[in-house]
C-alpha cells in the first residue's frame, strides 16, 4: 500500500514540476509584444516569418541562431542579455505555437 501511495505521489508531482519548468506561450507572447513588435509586427506577422523547424533550429543553442540573426541590429544587446536567456524558452514557445506552418494564430494579431 505504502508503495502505491508513494506511486502516485510521484507522479502528481512530476506532473506539476513538468508544468512549472516549462515554458509558457502565453508569457513569450507578452515578452515578444514588449520586445519584438516594434522591428518585426504583431505576433500574427512575428511568428510567421519562419517555421516550426526553423524557429526550432534559431532557438537551438541557447537561442545561438537568434542571437546571431541580430547581430550588428540595435537589438544585439539583448540578444547577448541574461534578459533573453531568461525570456528565450518563453519566446521561442510562442513564436513555435504560431510558426507559419502551424495553423495556430494568437490573440494578439
Amino acid at each position: 500500500m505504502k508503495s502505491v501511495s508513494f506511486f502516485l505521489s510521484m507522479v502528481v508531482f512530476a506532473g506539476i514540476s513538468s508544468t512549472t519548468l516549462s515554458a509558457d506561450v502565453a508569457s513569450g507572447q507578452k515578452w515578444y509584444t514588449k520586445g519584438c513588435k516594434s522591428c518585426h509586427g504583431n505576433g500574427t506577422k512575428g511568428a510567421a516569418m519562419h517555421t516550426q523547424d526553423e524557429w526550432d533550429e534559431l532557438f537551438a543553442d541557447g537561442g545561438a541562431g537568434m542571437i546571431k540573426k541580430h547581430a550588428g541590429t540595435p537589438a544585439e544587446p539583448y540578444f547577448n542579455s541574461d534578459n533573453f536567456k531568461s525570456k528565450s524558452k518563453d519566446i521561442r514557445d510562442f513564436l513555435f505555437e504560431y510558426g507559419s506552418d502551424s495553423g495556430n494564430v494568437p490573440s494578439c494579431g
